[in-house]
């Protein structure tokens, strides 16, 4: 008795030392009757630690020797090797196939063969194991059965993460059969009026299978000859709803796996079984391109495996013509964004398939290259994913060393997939959290000395490699086309290169290889940054609308920029800079040309928080400008300095617009679209006033010295004065001056006009600075009145002359530089005017309403669509401009909200003042905020402005983007602007019209 306690405490260290967790459970384990004869047999204890879970293999061997008649197993177990990994390895790595085994003790006897031809069975072998399975309970249990010497063979190396995959497909395959021949028998005069094919799909038919999957098929059905072929599809349905049945449904023994057909044409709302005629209708009229993509591993498995070969034969050329479809691979791209954006986002970092770096980034990017490129080359059209990557490292069109990396990350994330399916015989692609299932897959992988450590490490890494490759697999080529390439690598061919960059959406594939060769080609330290950079650039580029003009920027910008130490450097490091410079380089012209005037403004795009975009306060600018102005010798300078800074500061603006609406992959784009609106409105209108500031002073300091004899205001108007400014906007202004004490008033009038002429004159001399045009011609009189007036003549003229649409024009007026005195004194003077204390009387609305419906039918451009024309048209700017201005004449003397220049604001404060309903003016907000936007993108996309939709493909399309449409929705973005502007119309209709 004094010896037993030494002994339990050897066996216990022992067991700590051989793996077990739960040494105390194995010891009681072990001294239990089935155990009793070998339990200090070194070899089973060396046996048991080798598996995944020693614990979880000796609990499985011990309740399947409590079910064995006699000692046949145990001694089989201690005498041979091969079948002692075998089954101690499946007992230690799934609890499932322990329980399987549990209720069916003879099942050991599976694993006993261990024949060269056991080795790698195939369908035929799989075929005889269920052959004896005549009902769903049975095939379940030969399934298991089969499915268990699968397991042996993987946990034990004998088979790698491929033949396992494959193995796991072909006894899918011959459970398919075995379950439409049940199915057959159990309705002969069904299967004698049809013929029915199975068609394998995903990873199925991609011969790479998981322990646990949804086996995705397609039905081909036709018409047996004689027979009625209405009747033989409804006959075929009912043996393929039977099949999937047999497989799908839970009995005693449970489920095999589901059977989806959901990949057929029109998903789950389609026929479930079509005639082969009925398929091909609807691939070449209806199919969409991930159905294309689906069809890569159409394989058929089962039932008329002649008529499957047909249905492949037929669809197999629409397959190999997808990549010539408009926005090809935008929409592969969007469609694998789509399935990250629906992971919830507690699963996404535990995500194996479908986060990112997982193994659907890796199938998605070898299946686009497939359909890229296998048009031309049938060496690449494998369903098999590693088979296809193989393919496409050897004939180039990937690089090799990205290749083994993403082969050695793909059978990794596969393997830990596989182990954590085959614990439970659960379908899942959750990496579990628990410490005992981390550390037990760790092991079941290989990784023995930290498991859980050395799992998450491995696990990371890999995913990062994914990550970091699986969209650079598409661009990386198309450098190594134009390079320099070591002895033995395989360079992509000049045709296929085009292929590649046709289906990114490069209209001149031939003109883009020529400016990949002049960026990257050579061994200077600026080309290898190149190479480095333009895989990830040329992705970007190709989400616009427009990849060359982004390429070819891109270019001319590194071209200007290319010695200077920072650019490449700051490209390179600041991951915002790259990505923001691709961004603006292929949305337009407006930017790209604002950015060659002065390339250098490429530093604004870095900063990763984004501080170099950021609005700056009209304070600073004006601060800026003016310091500048006091620099310069002479006015010419003097605006030139300040036109410099307005330049640049557009190109800020514009920039900071193009990212917000397009968003980058850390930043998504700005929901709320009136936030844009306003941010360009405010800028824009804050650097119009700074430059007028500065030019302001610059002619002054040149003609009179520190002081004009005149004090002089500029009054912004229109949607300057309302800070509404877009980028192709006028400066709509008045002049107002006002004689110092003892100035002679004709000399003070000679001195405001000079000024004006000089501010005129220089803001639009040739340079490579956008002109200011200064639009006077809202003064009163108009074109016929003077330019500038006294405070007192605007006075006198308001006083008797002014008419309606000249107070209706002075709602916008806002003093925007020059004496901040004499402004405040003009503001006051118009406020009656704009304000008018008793509202406007009925001859007044009717003369703004007869204006109105006069501007709408004259001013209209001939040949243009009223209905898409943003400020003319039917619930455009105009229409909810003047909506809201007749409001805030009306009743401005008595709601101060009212008194405002801003047209957003001024509805506000009609909606909250009652005189329009909450989603009336919700209505007229949306359609202004859509309508400016129009304009925005239009001057960005086009670089001049313009009041309507382009009519040249591309340019529509890049408004689309910069809108938030994507590749191939102009038509809606269209639709969605005319269904805006006619609700807007109908509220105008009320309120301006009606009211």
């Amino acid at each position: 008795m004094t010896a037993a306690p030494g002994r339990r405490s050897s066996t216990f260290t022992r067991l700590l030392r051989h793996g077990f967790t739960d040494p105390s459970g194995a010891e009681r384990l072990l001294e239990s009757a089935e155990l009793s004869a070998v339990r200090d047999d070194p070899v089973l204890l060396e046996a048991l630690g080798a598996t995944a879970d020693p614990d979880l293999a000796l609990l499985g061997l011990v309740r399947l020797l409590e079910a064995q008649p006699d000692r046949e197993l145990l001694d089989t177990v201690i005498a041979a090797k091969p079948f002692r990994d075998r089954l101690l390895g499946v007992l230690g790595a799934s609890a499932a196939l322990a329980e399987h085994l549990a209720r069916h003790p003879a099942d050991w006897q599976a694993l006993v063969t261990y024949e060269p031809r056991d080795l790698h069975p195939g369908v035929e072998e799989f075929e005889r194991g269920l052959a004896e399975a005549t009902d769903p309970v049975a095939l379940r249990v030969a399934y298991r059965r089969c499915l268990l010497s699968i397991a042996a063979r993987d946990v034990c190396g004998t088979t790698d993460l491929a033949e396992t995959a494959a193995e796991l497909a072909d006894l899918a395959t011959a459970t398919l059969r075995a379950a439409l021949a049940i199915a057959r028998a159990a309705a002969p005069e069904d299967a004698a009026l049809c013929r029915l094919a199975v068609i394998a799909m995903g990873k199925c038919g991609g011969h790479e299978l998981n322990y646990v999957s949804d086996v995705d098929v397609i039905f081909v059905g036709e018409a047996v000859d004689g027979a009625d072929e209405g009747k033989a599809l409804r006959a075929a349905t009912k043996l393929a709803s039977h099949m999937m049945r047999v497989c799908s449904e839970t009995t005693v023994e449970g489920s095999i796996w589901p059977v989806d057909a959901n990949l057929r044409p029109e998903g789950r709302n389609g026929p479930l079984v079509r005639t082969l005629s009925s398929h091909l209708a609807y691939y070449q009229r209806w199919a969409k391109t991930w159905e294309f993509q689906a069809l890569l591993k159409a394989r058929p498995v089962a039932g008329d495996l002649e008529l499957g070969e047909e249905y492949v034969a037929a669809l197999e050329p629409l397959v190999w013509k997808a990549a010539e479809r408009e926005n090809f691979v935008a929409d592969v791209q969007k469609m694998r964004r789509r399935v990250v954006e629906n992971i919830p986002v507690a699963e996404l970092d535990r995500q194996l398939k479908l986060g990112p770096g997982g193994l659907r980034d890796v199938e998605f990017a070898v299946q686009l290259l497939q359909l890229v490129h296998g048009r031309e080359d049938g060496s690449l059209r494998s369903g098999t994913t590693l088979n296809a990557l193989q393919a496409l490292a050897a004939g180039g069109y990937v690089g090799r060393a990205d290749a083994a990396q993403l082969d050695d990350a793909y059978r990794f994330l596969r393997s830990m997939e596989h182990r954590i399916q085959l614990y439970r015989l659960r379908r899942t692609h959750l990496v579990p959290e628990d410490e005992a299932d981390l550390r037990r897959l760790g092991r079941s992988l290989g990784l023995r000395a930290d498991p859980v450590t050395e799992l998450n490490r491995e696990w990371k890494r890999h995913a990062s490699v994914v990550r970091r490759l699986h969209e650079k697999l598409f661009y990386r080529p198309l450098l190594d086309a134009v390079a320099q390439l070591g002895p033995g690598d395989i360079r992509l061919s000049p045709g296929a290169a085009r292929e590649r960059l046709v289906a990114l959406g490069y209209a001149d594939p031939a003109s883009a290889l020529r400016h990949l060769e002049a960026l990257a080609s050579g061994i200077t330290r600026k080309a290898a940054i190149q190479r480095t950079l333009l895989p990830v650039l040329l992705g970007w580029f190709a989400e616009s609308a427009d990849p060359d003009a982004g390429l070819l920027n891109f270019r001319k910008v590194s071209d200007a920029l290319g010695k200077t130490p920072w650019y490449l450097r700051l490209l390179r490091d600041e991951g915002a800079a790259a990505e923001n410079l691709a961004r603006v380089l292929s949305a337009g012209r407006l930017a790209p040309d604002l950015l060659m005037r002065a390339p250098e403004a490429v530093a604004l795009l870095g900063d990763g928080d984004g501080g170099g975009l950021a609005r700056r306060e009209r304070a600073g600018l004006e601060q800026e400008i003016l310091a500048a102005v006091g620099r310069a010798e002479g006015a010419v300078q003097g605006v030139t300095a300040a036109r410099g800074v307005r330049r640049r500061e557009l190109f800020r603006t514009a920039a900071a617009d193009i990212v917000g609406s397009y968003g980058t992959e850390t930043q998504p784009a700005e929901p709320d679209q009136g936030a844009l609106v306003e941010r360009v409105g405010a800028a824009v209108s804050d650097l119009t006033a700074a430059t007028l500031a500065g030019t302001l002073r610059a002619v002054v300091r040149e003609g009179w010295g520190d002081t004009l004899p005149t004090r002089f205001a500029v009054i912004g108007m229109g949607r300057f004065g309302g800070h509404e400014l877009g980028y192709g906007s006028d400066a709509d202004v008045l002049f107002v001056h006002e004689p110092r004490e003892g100035v002679d008033e004709r000399e003070a009038s000679q001195a405001a006009n000079k000024v004006v002429s000089e501010m005129r004159r220089l803001l639009q001399l040739p340079s490579a600075d956008p002109p200011l045009l200064i639009d006077a011609d809202l003064r009163p009189e108009g074109k016929s009145g003077p330019l500038v007036r006294t405070l007192t003549s605007y006075a006198a003229y308001y006083r008797r002359w002014s008419l309606v649409w000249e107070a209706q024009a002075l709602l916008r007026a806002e003093p925007v530089a020059g004496d901040e005195e004499l402004g405040r004194r003009f503001v006051e003077l118009i406020a009656p005017l704009r304000y008018p204390e008793a509202g406007l009387g009925d001859d007044a609305v009717r003369e703004i309403r007869r204006l109105k419906a006069r501007m709408e039918s004259e001013r209209m451009p001939r040949g243009a669509d009223p209905k898409l024309h943003t400020k003319l048209g039917p619930g455009g700017l105009s229409d909810v401009e003047w909506t809201v201005q007749l409001l805030q004449m009306r009743h401005g003397a008595q709601v101060p909200g009212l008194r405002t220049t801003r047209t957003r604001a001024a509805l506000v404060a009609a909606r909250d003042a009652g005189f329009i309903a909450a989603d009336d003016a919700q209505v007229l907000d949306e359609a202004w905020v859509l309508a400016t936007r129009v304009r925005n993108a239009v001057m960005l996309v086009r670089g001049r402005a313009g009041d309507t939709f382009p009519t040249e493909a591309r340019e529509l399309s890049a408004v689309g983007r910069y809108l938030g449409y994507g590749p191939g929705h102009a038509g809606d973005m269209l639709e969605d602007y005319r269904r805006t502007a006619r609700r807007a119309r109908g509220v105008v209709e009320e309120l301006f019209y009606g009211g």
